[in-house]
């Protein structure tokens, strides 16, 4: 049997890419020869250069695109020409599409991987063609699948609810979290604030500045904060962010809400084990990484209680409505305040992380390939 993995957003280590769905790729790319696929995987890359990070000796088959696929519309472009015919030529039994959209057609059986229809909750987001090409490519999608595999239970209802896809095709199964996001010596983190220039105290929202993070109202609740630690919103700029700066200046936060930019993947841990507490008080989330990666880090979280985010903290965090800007305030002076609050809560975190791992999630989804398999 042959199992493909379209992995065309595949992210080169250390590059911008290698976060959200390209972490999912990588990590389920790497992780299915120790699962017991039920067969060879094929692996389609976008590049050659992505041929170095995967083991010459594992059962990994790679294909690399003859056209380089890091343009959106030469990807979309191969994905719906050039792709279906790869799979036809390499004799594929079951394709899993990894980010929502498959071809159009395909020679074979396929699994999709659903992780949010972003798309369809904040469609201001998305530029208007990109917004009608998801639309449509996702709904023929996950009709023609076999199975939709989403990364939380959240999830699952908003494949069901938005789609249409009956429940019995949907299987739930999160993602993880990486062996490096773990509890740093206190001598490294305070070199890591100090090359940084950052305080021995502060509040970390980790994550692209963008409107349904809500982060215009998280620093209104930061105003309302006695603290002298600094609010560090680090991130890229997404859609939106002016209005996010304009609130800062307007509440004479300037000097106490500091944005230091894209954080490199290397890097992730230090700035969590650096924070008094991650504040994550998003709207929308397919999944969540950035608590789960707190938590492992022993860092204590604040969510909302939106979307997937419940899922991912548990009891293992404080959670306060989305809109709730004095709870949010109040909740993060607690955190500030109270030593014994964030010490349970770290070791709250720490075991609740342990219940997410990569290696789980490509068992599980090993697993899955064998159950479509045998329906031939």
């Amino acid at each position: 049997m042959r199992i493909g993995l379209q992995a065309f957003l595949w992210g080169q280590a250390g590059s911008y890419r290698q976060s959200g769905v390209s972490n999912y790729i990588r990590h389920l790319v790497l992780g299915l020869p120790a699962a017991d696929p039920p067969g060879e995987l094929c692996v389609y890359l976008p590049s050659r250069a992505a041929l170095a990070d995967l083991d010459s000796q594992s059962t990994l088959k790679p294909r690399v695109s003859p056209l380089k696929l890091d343009r959106p519309t030469l990807r979309i472009l191969w994905e719906h020409s050039g792709f279906p015919l790869a799979l036809w030529r390499d004799g594929v039994d079951l394709l899993h599409a990894t980010m929502n959209v498959a071809p159009w057609w395909t020679p074979c059986p396929l699994v999709v991987t659903i992780h949010d229809l972003a798309y369809m909750r904040y469609p201001e987001v998305h530029p208007r063609g990109r917004r009608l090409y998801l639309n449509l490519l996702t709904r023929l999608t996950v009709r023609r699948a076999r199975a939709v595999i989403a990364v939380s239970e959240f999830t699952g209802r908003e494949v069901q609810r938005l789609l249409g896809v009956p429940g019995e095709r949907i299987q739930v199964i999160y993602e993880g979290v990486d062996p490096d996001f773990c509890p740093r010596p206190p001598e490294e983190v305070a070199a890591f604030r100090e090359r940084r220039g950052l305080p021995p105290r502060y509040l970390l929202y980790l994550g692209n500045l963008e409107p349904r993070k809500n982060l215009r109202r998280l620093v209104q609740a930061y105003a309302r904060v006695a603290t002298d630690a600094p609010l560090v919103l680090a991130g890229a700029r997404g859609w939106g962010y002016e209005a996010l700066f304009a609130e800062v200046e307007a509440l004479g936060l300037s000097e106490r809400v500091l944005f230091p930019g894209f954080v490199p993947r290397e890097e992730l841990p230090l700035w969590y084990n650096g924070a008094v507490a991650l504040v994550y008080p998003s709207r929308y989330e397919g999944f969540g990484l950035p608590p789960l990666e707190a938590m492992a880090c022993g860092t204590p979280v604040l969510t909302s209680t939106a979307s997937s985010l419940p899922e991912v903290v548990g009891e293992a965090g404080l959670q306060v409505s989305a809109e709730d800007v004095p709870a949010l305030a109040a909740a993060m002076q607690r955190l500030l305040d109270r030593a014994d609050l964030r010490a349970e809560l770290r070791q709250r975190g720490l075991e609740r992380a342990r219940r997410f791992s990569w290696s789980n999630m490509a068992r599980e989804t090993a697993a899955l390939y064998v159950r479509l398999l045998e329906l031939g």
